[in-house]
């Protein structure tokens, strides 16, 4: 059977990076390391590449050098059940990261990464458009998914999301207020107030 394995290039951090993506999530493991020969490019002796399956997903990593980076045009899905499992892949990735908008983290590596409840596409794939919009206009108001505030929102009951930090009263004033705080240009794409 053929299967897809996603090939991350690393400046020089794919090990740390390997064994740091295998200490957060369950069932992950360290496959295998294969390290530069005399022919290089890469010193002798470092590490190439790393295989290593995060909950049952193979990825390399390879310690490729400083052209090239991860942009936002690739991120990975977590599909979380619960709201502890949000919690916990939210504050782990994030630590040493940067926190986006509307679930979207990047890692202290600079890889994208959806953090995200598995009743998001249920809600958001209602058949009435209005309980679609209050749970689209709630995500909007978050950073980190909320599982309760977005029941709420579906539900169209008041209160549906307190966030920490600043009051946004609305979802256009939201996105301005992320957009005018964020200087990643991601988020020009998810706070569009035109």
């Amino acid at each position: 059977m053929r299967t897809i394995t996603p090939f991350l290039w690393f400046n020089h951090q794919a090990e740390e990076a390997a064994r740091f993506y295998t200490s957060v999530f369950k069932n992950s493991k360290i496959l295998s390391i294969s390290r530069y020969s005399k022919a290089g490019p890469g010193p002798e002796g470092s590490v190439m590449t790393v295989e290593f399956e995060l909950d049952g997903q193979r990825f390399v990593a390879l310690n490729g050098g400083p052209q090239y980076t991860f942009s936002h045009a690739v991120s990975f899905v977590v599909n979380c059940e619960t709201q502890q499992d949000v919690d916990h892949y939210w504050t782990c990735l994030s630590a040493g990261g940067k926190e986006i908008q509307c679930g979207w983290l990047t890692d202290k590596y600079g890889l994208s990464w959806q953090i995200v409840p598995t009743i998001l596409p249920e809600l958001l794939q209602h058949t009435n458009p209005e309980k679609t919009k209050r749970v689209m206009e709630a995500m909007f108001k978050m950073v980190k998914l909320d599982i309760e505030a977005l029941k709420r929102a579906a539900q169209g009951s008041r209160n549906q999301h307190r966030a920490a930090g600043p009051k946004v009263d609305s979802p256009r004033r939201a996105r301005r207020f992320f957009a005018a705080r964020c200087e990643d240009p991601f988020l020009a794409f998810l706070a569009p107030w035109r």
